[in-house]
């Protein structure tokens, strides 16, 4: 009896100085309150802009602290280097930064499931030399950023590529590389294409010589040294967010306008910025009301390339292209008066995105509004019935996207109240002012656009009645 109760008292003594367990990876963010994310500064990743934080990984970030009742907070930084030493160092918790799986990397740390798809390209200024086609025909020095997928690439091919010239730059990030390709102070680099897309918008002289890497999987990065508390609750959030639809909407929202690249309208929509734009400025602004001129502006080149004087063969006239019927129901007396214009193809606008249902969120509610502008609100609602019809979504731009062009269709169309219609036309129109109108939103937070005196003058002819 004596000796069981030596154990018994020398187990509980044992037991008494066991450590207390430690809390999940999980349990510790919950008890804090705050979820840290680092993440890359860029277009393509995390910005500010005037209305605060913003890009994907910002609004994905958000809403995944949103599911796990905390906070978030944006950890920033321009180098990948450091961003990865963060997480490693236990700085953040999850890096979520539009990166991509290497084989260095997995060494290191846990992926998320990918999200999103890439490829990554050598990239020159157009015309400043022959188009290479392949790593043998580099003429000159490539330069990538340190510590990028990039850099990991290149070190892993280095000696099948025993003449190639590069090196891997810490001074400057992927978006300044791209800069210094247009200005002339290195020859080539490798880009994401998401990237590129995005920044071939302000700087169209890029150009692609050739792709290194296709299909090559983005997603966010976390700690293998701790547990996988956090890591099951990323799964499950990739996992219900791509289910439900909400991922290719997100994803559409912040790239699916920026892909369809033209050399030629690119370059003379910036010209335009700077030769015509100023001219009207003061007009968008002034008949802007609660509308950002910017997209107001964006609108008006779509229509008109910021011609007052532009028609087209079925009679719509002006800046805004309005119809007789719609400039008179407006109260536009000439439609070749470009502030008279202007101001009318506001104010149908905003009739327009009225009548889009409330409870459509910004920015798909835009997108309906800008198709009803083009193709009519009759025609908008057919094709928002057709996309019920197949299961889609008629809440979202990019379910009603893929069904508009089946108003040209009389399988489709005879089914509907309003009949056949272009319906491919307000998906390019679309498309279109959202990439004119990003680019003017870049290149006015950059102080880019022209600010000159308003000069304005009627063309001869405009008269009193609707021209």
């Amino acid at each position: 009896m004596l000796k069981w109760l030596i154990s018994w008292s020398l187990i509980g003594l044992l037991l008494g100085c066991a450590p207390e367990p430690q809390p999940s990876q999980l349990d510790a963010i919950k008890e804090r309150g705050l979820l840290r994310v680092g993440t890359l500064l860029g277009p393509t990743s995390y910005y500010l802009d005037a209305e605060g934080e913003a890009g994907i990984e910002y609004v994905l970030a958000k809403q995944f602290a949103e599911e796990l009742g905390v906070e978030v907070e944006m950890v920033s930084r321009y180098n990948v280097k450091n961003l990865l030493n963060l997480l490693e160092s236990g700085e953040v918790d999850l890096l979520a930064a539009g990166l991509n799986r290497t084989a260095q990397r997995e060494q290191r740390f846990q992926f998320g499931p990918p999200y999103f798809e890439i490829s990554q390209r050598v990239v020159f200024k157009q015309g400043a030399r022959d188009r290479p086609r392949s790593l043998e025909e580099l003429d000159a020095e490539l330069v990538v950023v340190e510590g990028s997928s990039h850099h990991d690439w290149l070190l892993q091919i280095a000696e099948d590529y025993p003449e190639l010239k590069w090196r891997a730059t810490d001074d400057h990030d992927a978006n300044e590389l791209l800069r210094q390709v247009v200005e002339g102070d290195i020859a080539y680099t490798i880009a994401d294409s998401n990237t590129l897309d995005v920044q071939r918008r302000y700087y169209p002289d890029l150009s692609v010589a050739f792709t290194v890497r296709d299909d090559v999987d983005i997603a966010w990065l976390l700690n293998q040294q701790v547990d996988a508390s956090l890591y099951a609750e990323v799964i499950t959030f990739f996992g219900n967010l791509r289910h439900s639809g909400q991922l290719s909407q997100l994803l559409d929202q912040h790239f699916g306008h920026v892909a369809n690249f033209n050399y030629v309208d690119t370059s003379l929509f910036i010209d335009a910025v700077q030769t015509v734009l100023p001219k009207y400025r003061d007009v968008f602004e002034k008949h802007a009301g609660a509308l950002d001129w910017r997209l107001l502006a964006a609108i008006s080149y779509q229509e008109s390339l910021w011609n007052p004087r532009a028609i087209s063969p079925t009679g719509v006239r002006g800046m805004m292209m309005l119809t007789l019927p719609t400039a008179k129901a407006m109260g536009v007396a000439s439609r070749l008066n470009p502030e008279q214009s202007i101001q009318g193809g506001a104010r149908y606008f905003e009739r327009m995105l009225q009548r889009i249902p409330a409870r459509i969120p910004e920015p798909d509610r835009i997108w309906f509004a800008l198709a009803a502008y083009n193709i009519g609100y009759g025609h908008l609602e057919d094709a928002r019935i057709l996309t019920q019809q197949q299961g889609g979504d008629a809440d979202r731009w990019i379910d009603v996207r893929k069904r508009l062009p089946l108003l040209r269709q009389k399988q489709f169309y005879r089914q509907t109240r309003f009949g056949f219609a272009r319906g491919d036309e307000p998906v390019r129109y679309v498309g279109n002012i959202r990439r004119y109108y990003d680019t003017l939103v870049w290149l006015d937070n950059r102080g880019r656009i022209p600010a000159k005196p308003m000069e304005i003058t009627v063309p001869e002819g405009s008269g009193d009645g609707v021209n």
